[in-house]
């Protein structure tokens, strides 16, 4: 399947809901549901069961980027979710077109960014579990996405659109943020829709608040640590909670390290930065020293624990919006709740911890690392970085894709990135620097791949030069899969 440009057509002549009304059909319901939500942009691939939605789409204001494989339209949509905060829909053909978006959702679930994927599916005669021979048939294609995705919706009658799509907006939106699958028969989205037009429909995405009393007792043990410590995630920059981050670490005066998926949350340069050498056996030392340890946002996964090699030996509070990743690696005080809303109520739980030594125990960190990076031969990997960051606008986003590269830049780049880490699948770099484009033409982006993961994308640049998006690509070219080489030659 190919993608096409669709443009604004005139609407078919025939009738459905009255003398001199434009003839409209189910997949007209769902582009008027998405629009009173708030959508503007739509990124897909069409195909033959999707058609419907294609039809009702071309004759709406939305504005269609149209991908070349669904799984690069999906980390386009991942990139849009993530830089504007809202969610951006997505649409798939029946069986391969929407199996092949799974890998983009994937990445997109697990760094929290919201995603409304809208699949076709066969006829509602074919439906049931049963082999009746249709195109792209599958017995149970909702079952694909259960795992992948935050919550699945099912449309199986024009009236259930709306509802149906409103609770899945509702669904990615609320905190964490996350992709989410919907799913319409095609003979509903081609049937003429004799249902009056969709107009603007409210939803309220939660947020959870953390309890009081959790609150207060993690107040008391941060005002009273001798030496605490807080691990920033990327929770506190998906709600934009950095001010708030700051004003407690100098409250508690408690030095921060952020996440891969963190960085961003906390000044790079900031007197009680520990930056983001979470692969630093320094940083693991320090983190494993701290009496209290503050958890914001991260879930402590592989990459945030060096590789569960980190063993917390003081008290933890862990606040965590996602609650299946909740006290998941070490027990702890678990906080379930935006970060946001914790941060804030953590500041007004605290008392003033004066400690003239915080900052400096920030800085003999981060010397150790210095000088431990010193002693190896990396002076062209950091001439590279330091090279790609010079050269780009402060304010120009970056996405990167899984390459040697972006493995040292998880560390090394001082401040926000996007990054493939969440799933670490191949191929997201560029398509996801499209979609951030497409969200703010006024700045340009930076995407960053291997030779290997350029080639899971390179039809893209079609879809770049077709939407004139400012987009840069390096592409890094270490003739294979470098890092797998690296593994098995080790």
């Amino acid at each position: 399947m190919t993608s096409t440009d669709i443009s604004p057509a005139p609407a078919p002549s025939a009738t459905a809901s009255g003398p001199g009304a434009a003839r409209r059909i189910g997949g007209d319901l769902v582009i008027e549901t998405l629009a009173g939500l708030g959508a503007t942009t739509v990124f897909g691939v069409p195909g033959q069961h999707a058609l419907g939605l294609f039809d009702a789409l071309r004759r709406s204001a939305l504005r269609y980027v149209g991908l070349r494989v669904e799984n690069n339209a999906g980390f386009a949509a991942d990139a849009y979710g993530r830089v504007t905060g809202t969610a951006a829909p997505l649409f798939v053909s029946t069986g391969p077109g929407a199996l092949t978006s799974l890998a983009a959702l994937q990445e997109a679930a697990a760094a929290s960014a919201p995603v409304v994927a809208v699949s076709s599916q066969v006829p509602s005669a074919g439906l049931g579990g049963g082999r009746h021979g249709y195109l792209h048939e599958l017995r149970d294609q909702q079952a694909a996405f259960r795992d992948v995705v935050k919550s699945v919706h099912t449309v199986r009658t024009q009236s259930q659109i709306p509802s149906a799509l409103a609770a899945a907006w509702e669904s990615a939106l609320s905190v964490p943020h996350g992709p989410v699958y919907v799913e319409i028969p095609q003979d509903v989205l081609l049937a003429p829709a004799s249902l009056p037009a969709v107009t603007a429909i409210e939803v309220t995405p939660g947020k959870p608040a953390p309890r009081p009393e959790l609150a207060a007792m993690a107040g008391e043990l941060l005002t009273h640590a001798e030496r605490p410590v807080i691990v920033a995630g990327g929770g506190v920059v998906r709600a934009a909670a950095q001010e708030d981050l700051r004003a407690l670490a100098e409250k508690v005066n408690a030095p921060v390290v952020c996440t891969f998926g963190g960085k961003g949350a906390f000044a790079w340069e900031h007197p009680l930065s520990l930056q983001s050498w979470l692969e630093d056996r320094h940083t693991t030392a320090l983190l494993e020293d701290a009496d209290v340890l503050l958890v914001v946002g991260s879930g402590l996964g592989e990459l945030s624990s060096n590789y569960h090699t980190f063993a917390p030996r003081g008290r933890m509070i862990h606040v965590e919006a996602d609650a299946g990743k909740l006290e998941a690696n070490h027990p702890a005080l678990g906080i379930h709740a935006d970060a946001r809303l914790a941060l804030r109520a953590l500041l007004d739980a605290t008392g003033p911890r004066p400690d003239a030594d915080a900052a400096d125990r920030a800085a003999c960190l981060l010397a150790a690392v210095r000088e431990r990076l010193d002693g190896q031969e990396l002076t062209l990997e950091q001439q590279v970085l330091t090279a790609v960051r010079d050269a780009l606008p402060d304010t120009a986003p970056s996405f990167w894709d899984m390459t040697i590269l972006a493995y040292w830049a998880w560390s090394a780049w001082p401040g926000a990135l996007h990054s493939a880490q969440g799933a670490g699948g191949l191929g997201y770099g560029f398509p996801a620097a499209l979609g951030a484009a497409v969200a703010d033409p006024t700045t340009p982006v930076l995407a960053v791949s291997g030779d290997g993961g350029a080639l899971y994308s390179i039809a893209e640049l079609a879809t770049a030069q077709q939407e004139s998006l400012d987009v840069t690509w390096l592409i890094v070219d270490d003739g294979g899969y470098g890092i797998l080489r690296e593994y098995m030659t080790d």
